[in-house]
């Protein structure tokens, strides 16, 4: 999809179809009211007849509309307008691209971001704008064999009214661009199957990254490598899967050597069976986006990459299946982690923190000016937070604020939950320096305090994505949550 930018008011605007907003109550948005001018009062004429009455999400298409330079109209539903916010801007271009993708036309000039939003800026409109619009038009059938017809549908221009920041504009459209398309990197990981996306393709699709961007460097350790270092925790989850577990690095050089990088450390479970501790059946097929940590971390440097930030950045992707075996580690086992600490695994199913705490405790290595992880850690963030925000813990008051604030602006929220040294008691053990589980309560909270152990040295946060990397019924998928937090906070950080 190719997206621009113009000043051209609407009615002078010669295209396949313009999208309008119009808000209850009758009230036509200043695009809407010149296009209305223009055709003779249609559009006013539609709203008394009670035709369109501008509910958020609503649309109606209009073809031939007299006078009009334009081949159709669309009129997208805002609401109130004294309840119009971010959540209602997404929506209503998200409803208006729907509508576009399924009529006949190439291009479209989308006039939404013209409407006024508080404390928003033309270039938070535009780059919210693709993102939205990517995120309406993102399809993933690779492996159907009878493919959805494709949208005619190429060519989106985005209107404003604002002409004394032209630069602005163009840079928010940049940016929202290499957003969306390392979200859909993160959400196509997260979609293919895991006799696709194994711990091997993971560490291919890094070595995609350093061909495509001569900035970013990978190294993948092999399991002889990881076993030589003693990653203990780590080597335990793989042990029960023929696919062999990858360590995977991506650094990316945007700024001077001697600048400290931003770590990023993301879950590369590519299929979690439980192990031992062994899944219900229902909805097991589900499990393959255990590893959207690691896909997020992918989108994130693509994303990095593609706008040239000025900042390092590094990307650590430990990657495993976690699998039943003859050979597969047990509850009550101990393993040695790569810090020295040892741990005794209660519940194999609680793999994702066993192979994070290596990967955190080697991040110490880059000399981090802080390190960031993220992973669908555990259900019980989804049943403390739901599907809408991620939950973010963190030893460092100021980077868990500026978390909290990327993913206010970009849309992609975080909450935070507390980390209380009074749970850490819950992860005491007669036989080793922790177990892995801290029991049901709190169980989002102890499996941060469990990580928590192995991030003394850096400041550091934690994203738990178990309830937003995933969309389940019937519209099944991957989100690509939480790149737009990541990213945004990376460009609040380049500023």
């Amino acid at each position: 999809m190719k997206f621009s930018i113009t000043t051209t008011p609407p009615e002078k605007l010669r295209s396949d179809c313009v999208v309008v907003g119009v808000f209850e109550s009758r009230h036509l948005s200043s695009a809407a009211a010149r296009l209305d001018k223009q055709c003779g009062g249609l559009l006013s004429r539609l709203m008394e007849q009670d035709d369109m009455k501008g509910t958020i999400g609503e649309t109606r298409l209009l073809h031939n509309v007299p006078h009009a330079l334009c081949e159709r109209i669309v009129l997208a539903g805002c609401g109130k307008r004294d309840g119009f916010g971010d959540a209602q801007y997404r929506k209503a271009i998200t409803a208006a691209v729907n509508m576009l993708r399924d009529t006949g036309a190439r291009e479209a000039v989308i006039c939404l971001p013209e409407l006024e939003l508080k404390a928003r800026d033309v270039a938070w409109k535009i780059r919210q704008a693709v993102l939205a619009a990517h995120n309406a038009l993102y399809r993933f059938e690779n492996h159907k064999s009878k493919k959805q017809a494709a949208s005619k549908l190429h060519h989106i221009t985005l209107a404003t009214t604002e002409r004394h920041k032209p630069a602005d504009a163009v840079r928010a459209l940049r940016e929202g661009e290499a957003i969306a398309a390392g979200s859909s990197l993160a959400r196509d990981l997260g979609n293919q199957p895991s006799n696709v996306c194994t711990p091997s393709y993971l560490a291919a699709q890094a070595k995609a990254l350093q061909k495509a961007h001569k900035k970013i460097k990978v190294s993948v350790l092999e399991v002889k490598d990881m076993q030589r270092l003693g990653m203990g925790a780590l080597l335990a989850v793989a042990r029960g899967a023929k696919e062999p577990a990858k360590f995977i690095t991506l650094e990316y050089h945007g700024a001077k050597k001697t600048d400290k990088p931003i770590v990023l450390v993301g879950k590369g479970v590519t299929f979690d069976s439980g192990g031992i501790s062994i899944k219900p059946a229902a909805n097991m097929d589900e499990m393959k986006y255990d590893m959207s940590g690691a896909g997020s971390v992918l989108g994130t440097l693509a994303a990095c990459a593609t706008l040239t930030l000025p900042l390092n950045v590094v990307g650590v992707i430990p990657a495993t299946e976690n699998m039943p075996s003859g050979d597969a580690v047990k509850p009550g086992d101990i393993v040695t982690s790569l810090s020295g600490q040892t741990i005794e695994i209660l519940n194999t199913d609680a793999e994702g923190r066993l192979i994070l705490c290596d990967a955190l405790t080697y991040s110490e290595r880059f000399k981090p000016d802080v390190v960031i992880d993220i992973a669908t850690l555990t259900g019980a963030c989804v049943i403390a937070l739901g599907k809408h925000p991620s939950g973010l813990l963190g030893n460092h008051a100021p980077l868990v604020h500026d978390l909290i604030q990327a993913g206010e602006t970009s849309g992609d929220r975080a909450w935070e939950l507390p980390l209380w040294d009074e749970y850490q008691d819950q992860l005491k053990t007669n036989f080793a320096d922790m177990s892995n589980v801290g029991g049901r309560e709190g169980g989002t909270i102890t499996a941060a305090c469990f990580l928590a152990r192995f991030t003394k040295k850096f400041h550091w946060a934690h994203l738990d994505i178990a309830g937003t990397a995933w969309h389940s019924g019937d519209k099944k998928g991957s989100t690509g949550r939480p790149v737009p937090l990541l990213m945004h906070y990376l460009l609040q950080r380049c500023q």
